[in-house]
């Protein structure tokens, strides 16, 4: 009974075209990088208009930064430095805050705070924001429009990034296709040149990374991926390390790749060759992890909760993404390139592939528990969403793996390699009238030379496709590593996307931090009664503030004495304090109109709030008293 592959012909272009442009859209949207750890608090705030300038300002972080000697620079209303360049490390236990000292003698007006960091799990961050000294000014300061790791140097990254993972996918992954399912892959040619092409892949990515990791961490031009001083300064920054680590590590799998495709695969001797192969497998996962381990050390594991559970557990998930995905790939080549490879190769390669998903599916369990923390995260965060996807992806990539494995179930074992190289060279014995021929024209030795490869390739695409059970296997592996390819893209954005636990945590810092709620436009009029102690010392102030609202406002003071005749007093002063947010007291010095009635033009509410005001009254030299009361102003 003869077993009919399905056709998938137009399917499969379709799913291709499709992970194409999925995979472009996640690169596209993983730059710029999102932040990983998060601003959660500062001082002066974000909009605060304080009395007096303060003596520095202090940044807050959800996660320890790297700071450098400019990673704070606060600007005066015409754009000059207002700090001394002084970073000050108030860190304390697992409070994340650093500061700069600001100059003496700062005048009033509109301040900018720029800053711009890297967090510990390598991507750089950055923000700005403004407060007033005294009160409000027009600045001609610009906030930065560009996102730290953001325009080409972030997308050029961002594809080195994926690539990277690629590469060691390809190389690991295809190193322990050929050790652990088929040793006689070793002397294969294609198979080969992909293991190959995966080291030089890794290796040039690498490079590329550390070249380009001084401006995507600073000024974002791409002129400064060769600035020598500033590869120095990445040299000795954590990330540098990792990088610099690989590329060593990645000189040990040269030589591994060398051994593997040298002196193993020219091994006859079963004795020699299974030791050879024991050294290797063992180096070999040293290495594996070694290179798998510069990622642990350098992003998402390196910091947060758990780091010393979470970077072993991080590198047993790369090395099984390597194992399953990486094998793959070899095992597609070896499929198109290699059609004789055995049946028990790919039953081997079906079990290692079930134990990397036992793998993933632990490791990725503690990994989503320990980047996302709740259920709402899950759903509610651009770090949760992606996770869902990678998910559904990996669900979908379970499927297919079934499927194939259902093909594998059904396979013959091929030609032996000796019948079928046996057979290709009596079809292209050459026919001797036509060698002669061809010996005096060079012109018909050519046209001879190119025919014999055509009917060469012809007639190994029709060996190939004469077995319709490994023709379906071809299919559906090929559509697996389609959906890799996508998952792989998931993959590289999650690194670069800010964990949902993380973006909670600092969403809730800002809901703390937002005040009590505006109330609706409304002029504040309020009774606020007195009593200096002393001779005529009792009374009332009245006081009306219009509109009521944040932005310049009118305020008017009405001081009378218990009876309601205007009291005439030799000093009134107000201060207004919003406490939910550290600003003030904003002092309000107003101007005598006549006898009992104080007014004042421009007082400025910064923001929506429950405010104090605070009242104070002085009837005499020595009789002083202050009143206060809170009011929501919208």
């Amino acid at each position: 009974m003869t077993t009919t592959a399905p056709r998938l012909g137009t399917a499969l272009a379709r799913l291709l075209i499709l992970a194409a442009a999925l995979l472009g859209t996640l690169l596209a949207g993983a730059a710029p990088a999102s932040a990983h750890a998060a601003l959660t608090g500062s001082d002066p705030k974000d909009g605060a208009v304080v009395a007096t300038a303060p003596k520095e300002v202090n940044l807050t972080f959800s996660e320890q930064v790297a700071m450098s000697a400019d990673s704070i620079r606060v600007l005066d209303p015409a754009g000059r430095r207002a700090d001394t360049g002084e970073i000050l490390n108030l860190c304390s236990g697992s409070l994340v805050r650093y500061g700069v000292a600001l100059r003496a003698g700062l005048p009033d007006g509109t301040y900018t705070v720029a800053w711009q960091t890297v967090s510990a799990d390598s991507h750089p961050i950055s923000g700005a924001f403004t407060f007033s000294i005294g009160a409000p000014s027009t600045t001609s300061v610009a906030l930065p429009d560009r996102t730290a790791g953001g325009g080409l140097v972030g997308t050029l990254y961002g594809i080195a990034r994926y690539v990277s993972y690629a590469g060691f996918a390809v190389l690991v992954g295809g190193g322990a296709f050929v050790l652990a399912c088929w040793p006689r892959g070793a002397s294969v040619r294609p198979v080969q040149q992909t293991v190959v092409r995966g080291w030089l892949t890794l290796t040039g990515a690498t490079l590329v990374m550390l070249l380009l990791r001084n401006p995507y961490t600073g000024s974002g031009e791409l002129s400064d991926a060769f600035d020598l001083a500033g590869l120095k300064a990445v040299l000795e920054t954590k990330t540098g390390a990792a990088l610099t680590s690989r590329l060593l590590l990645l000189g040990a799998a040269a030589l591994f790749v060398a051994v593997l495709f040298g002196a193993y695969a020219r091994r006859t001797d079963p004795k020699e060759k299974k030791d050879l192969a024991f050294g290797l497998g063992l180096g070999g996962t040293v290495v594996a992890a070694g290179i798998a381990g510069t990622w642990a050390l350098a992003e998402h594991a390196s910091t947060g909760i758990q780091p010393g559970i979470a970077m072993p557990v991080d590198i047993l998930h790369l090395l099984a993404v390597a194992a399953w995905l990486g094998g793959l790939t070899v095992l597609l080549v070896s499929l198109y390139k290699a059609p004789s490879v055995d049946r028990s190769a790919i039953e081997r390669f079906s079990k290692v592939a079930f134990g990397s998903v036992a793998v993933l599916a632990a490791t990725g369990l503690y990994q989503s528990w320990r980047q996302v923390g709740s259920w709402s995260a899950l759903t509610g965060t651009r770090y949760g969403q992606l996770l869902l996807v990678k998910i559904g992806l990996m669900c979908v990539l379970i499927g297919i793996a079934w499927i194939s494995r259902r093909w594998t179930q059904r396979l013959a074992d091929p030609k032996p390699a000796e019948e079928a190289e046996q057979t290709e060279t009596e079809a292209e014995e050459p026919d001797e009238a036509a060698e002669t021929t061809a010996a005096a024209d060079p012109e018909r030795a050519a046209q001879l030379a190119r025919q014999r490869a055509a009917v060469a390739t012809a007639r190994r695409k029709r060996e190939r496709d004469a077995d319709p059970e490994r023709a379906g296997l071809r299919r559906s592996v090929l559509t697996e590593a389609a959906v890799a390819v996508v998952l792989l893209a998931v993959t590289t954005v999650l690194t670069s996307t800010e964990p949902g636990r993380t973006e909670e945590e600092a969403g809730r810092g800002g809901t703390a931090a937002s005040g009590p709620a505006a109330v609706p436009d409304r002029p504040v009029d309020i009774r606020l009664p007195f009593d200096t102690g002393g001779a005529d010392g009792k009374g009332i102030v009245r006081l009306s503030l219009d509109p009521g609202r944040t932005g310049a406002n009118a305020l008017h003071l009405f001081v009378e004495r218990p009876n309601g005749k205007p009291l005439d007093v030799p000093e009134i002063k107000v201060a207004l304090t919003l406490e939910a947010k550290d600003v003030g007291p904003l002092p309000v010095a107003p101007d005598r109109i006549q006898t009992g009635h104080w007014s004042a033009s421009g007082v400025q509410i910064p923001m929506p709030g429950e405010w104090r005001i605070q009242v104070t009254v002085r009837t005499s030299e020595i009789d002083q008293t202050t009143i206060e009361k809170n009011v929501k102003i919208g």
